[in-house]
Order: structure tokens, then C-alpha cells, then sequence
């Protein structure tokens, strides 16, 4: 089985989307991260996926309000 996904262009860098069928065997209640990993002998990329044990700490977020972060 075979799935095709376009590049984007980001800033310096690029990326893209992880198709679902991959995504259908993780239990969505839990953090995973996505390992690329390389074998340089066969010259191909292959995608595992591994269960976080602790959540990273989410990014805080602003109000909309002035520069200063003050809420009117």
C-alpha cells in the first residue's frame, strides 16, 4: 500500500501530513511521537510511532489584548 502526501514549505524548512490509516492503531487518549529513522544501507526512511509516558507542557496562551499582554 502505497500513500502519496504534498511537501510544504515553511519558513527554512518543510513539512507534511501524517496519512490517517497510519494513525487508526494509536489510542488517541495518548501523546505519541513520530520517529524518522534512516537506514542508510537500503537508503530508505521509515516512519514507527512511539507512546509518550509524560505530556509536554503545553505552550501558554495570550489573550487578545494590547502589546503588552493587557486584556482590555
Amino acid at each position: 500500500m502505497d500513500f502519496r502526501r504534498k511537501l510544504y514549505r515553511r519558513g527554512s524548512s518543510f513539512e507534511t501530513t501524517v496519512p490517517m490509516p497510519l494513525l487508526l492503531t494509536l489510542d488517541d487518549s495518548q501523546q505519541h511521537d513520530v520517529i524518522f529513522a534512516f537506514d542508510a544501507e537500503k537508503q530508505a526512511w521509515y516512519i514507527r510511532f512511539e507512546r509518550r509516558e509524560e505530556k509536554l507542557p503545553s505552550s501558554p496562551t495570550r489573550k487578545a489584548g494590547r502589546a503588552d499582554g493587557a486584556v482590555r
